[in-house]
């Protein structure tokens, strides 16, 4: 009969809330001006 043992004990991180919020801001910046000027290029396709 084979037994496994396994290690229910698992390492636990933190990540800094400053570094979340930086990865967040790299995202979110170049994402929102993206929408922004999608908006208004299609804003400009759909107005007379």
């Amino acid at each position: 009969m084979s037994h496994t043992v396994t290690d229910d004990r698992q390492q636990q991180t933190h990540t800094p809330v400053a570094l979340i919020g930086l990865a967040w801001t790299l995202v979110g910046v170049p994402l929102a001006y993206g929408l922004y000027n999608t908006v208004k290029a299609a804003s400009a396709l759909f107005s007379g």
